[in-house]
């Protein structure tokens, strides 16, 4: 079977900053995992924001979205019958989706404007290297030429002690989005559907020239990492949430063999 070569996303930054062992679990074994109901949740959400985008402006209401969740749910079963199990009461479930556009549709009115893009597909190898690609939920460009990047979530908005992961993300995008078009974004946007808040962040030239030379320095460790096969576990208050804990190590189990570094999308 070929091997597809390495790129760094936000999720597999997250996991390397986690845990190195979870990292190579996860991008280089690709050791199935199962998926959670808050994963399907998020990801019917985004299924329904992408297809509102893609009606006439005055078909973007809010009853159109709720009335797309279930088809939109049974395209999903249809391509992964084993998520049915995680909404075993389909309407309460369902009720969490609605709760949820509801909120995005208080936050902003989707008939407006219309974006440049949506869910889209960024792939590039960074100046110093770095291979790179991702999904951007949302990129809209103002009359005026200003860029905003737009990242819906459906859980929590965190803490300032804790949002450096999602800080991560948007300046991954907006740095991955510069490279590609020569464009520093304007405005990176978050928006916590949930509770109805956004977090904001308005990246400069400097800043994101510090965060490329931070993702070198990630990037060769990884790389390190892959080519001598070490990746170790460690341990933390994740772990308790980690499928992986039977075949890691640090908890007794024996991980499976290595399969080799794949090599990068760089190489």
């Amino acid at each position: 079977m070929a091997v597809s070569p390495l790129a760094l996303s936000p999720s597999r930054a997250s996991d390397y900053q986690q845990c190195p062992l979870k990292y190579r679990f996860r991008a280089i074994d690709k050791i199935p995992e199962p998926s959670t109901v808050a994963q399907v949740r998020g990801t019917l959400v985004h299924a329904v924001l992408e297809g509102i985008y893609g009606l006439p402006r005055e078909e973007r209401t809010y009853p159109v979205a709720v009335k797309m969740l279930k088809p939109s749910w049974e395209e999903m079963v249809a391509k992964e019958p084993e998520i049915a199990e995680l909404a075993p009461d389909l309407t309460a479930f369902l009720v969490e989706c609605r709760t949820l556009l509801r909120g995005y549709f208080e936050m902003e009115n989707p008939q407006g404007f219309d974006p440049d893009s949506v869910e889209k597909y960024v792939n590039t190898v960074l100046p110093n290297g770095v291979p790179v690609r991702g999904f951007i939920d949302r990129v809209d460009v103002a009359p005026s030429g200003e860029i905003r990047v737009v990242d819906y979530k459906t859980g929590k908005k965190p803490s300032p002690r804790f949002s450096s992961e999602a800080q991560f993300q948007m300046r991954f995008y907006a740095l991955v989005y510069w490279r590609l078009f020569d464009v520093i974004p304007h405005q990176l946007r978050l928006m916590y559907l949930k509770v109805l808040d956004s977090m904001y962040l308005a990246p400069s030239r400097e800043e994101l020239e510090y965060f490329e030379r931070d993702l070198a320095d990630l990037w060769a460790k990884i790389e390190a990492d892959g080519k001598s096969g070490d990746f170790r576990p460690k341990k933390g208050k994740l772990c308790n949430w980690c499928s992986f804990q039977p075949i890691c190590p640090a908890f007794g189990g024996v991980a499976p063999e290595y399969p080799g570094w794949p090599g990068s999308a760089a190489d």
